[in-house]
């Protein structure tokens, strides 16, 4: 990367990091689809950059203290996003060896899809679902999570239905990213997949990540919040199209009949 991809990669970081701390999710999903877009790195390395600022945001996030959850609602949620994240991360390894352009296809119809789950107006529930949806929202978050270090959309959209306090469903999504960072992060090490340009690109949004969460969480309002989620939504938006049309391009003409024949 050269210093002025350094630049912009930082620029994306500060950007997701608001998003995050704001809406509660989409740090991987801005941060992986600008990237993406602008090709700084390797899908793969950005997708661990994110598994390892994920995991710093999510624990600064939460502060010192013990978070308030309700453990019986997220047990089966969040054991089943494990189960996912495993199999995210072992498809990964297989589509990003010769199929890279099918990744980037993946990433672009992903991040349309979740940025319509933003936006989405759907009514809160009368009574907290049941152990089944938890169970499937889990699974469906895990896979996203290993595939992409965005496992936030899907369950965001199940828990904000549920009749919780706030600080619950927050809470207990920072645990699930918690537990879905480490689990990620574990299985690409044992695969050999952590490499060194990972570890920088950690290391140097380290900083933003952990004084620009610190602030927003600390000065943000309602009125602002309402605000990100647009905007996230516009990002998600030109980066989805940005990643899916081309890569759509370039399957057809690699694996597309002509009318002709």
């Amino acid at each position: 990367m050269t210093v002025w991809q350094h630049v912009l990669f930082l620029a994306f970081v500060a950007l997701a990091t608001y998003a995050q701390t704001m809406t509660g999710f989409a740090f991987g999903l801005v941060l992986l689809g600008l990237a993406g877009l602008f090709s700084l790195a390797p899908l793969p390395d950005v997708s661990n950059t994110v598994s390892i600022l994920t995991l710093i945001n999510a624990l600064v996030a939460m502060g010192r203290g013990r978070p308030q959850v309700d453990w019986a609602m997220l047990r089966p949620a969040l054991l089943s996003s494990l189960v996912g994240v495993t199999a995210g991360v072992y498809a990964l390894e297989w589509i990003s060896g010769s199929m890279a352009i099918v990744l980037q296809w993946l990433l672009g119809l992903t991040i349309l899809a979740c940025a319509t789950l933003l936006v989405m107006r759907s009514r809160p529930l009368e009574r907290v679902s049941g152990r089944g949806s938890f169970v499937f929202f889990g699974v469906i978050s895990g896979v996203l999570g290993g595939l992409f270090s965005s496992a936030g959309p899907p369950m965001v959209y199940h828990l904000y239905r549920q009749p919780l306090p706030l600080a619950v469903i927050r809470n207990s999504l920072l645990v699930l990213f918690c537990f879905n960072a480490v689990l990620r992060l574990s299985l690409v090490t044992w695969q050999g997949s952590l490499n060194a340009s990972t570890l920088w690109l950690s290391l140097e949004a380290l900083p933003i990540v952990v004084g620009l969460t610190w602030v927003v969480r600390r000065y943000a309002t309602a009125d602002s919040m309402r605000a990100v989620k647009r905007m996230v939504f516009v990002l998600l938006i030109a980066a989805g199209c940005g990643l899916l049309v081309p890569a759509s391009l370039h399957l057809w003409a690699m694996y597309g009949t002509p009318l002709s024949q």
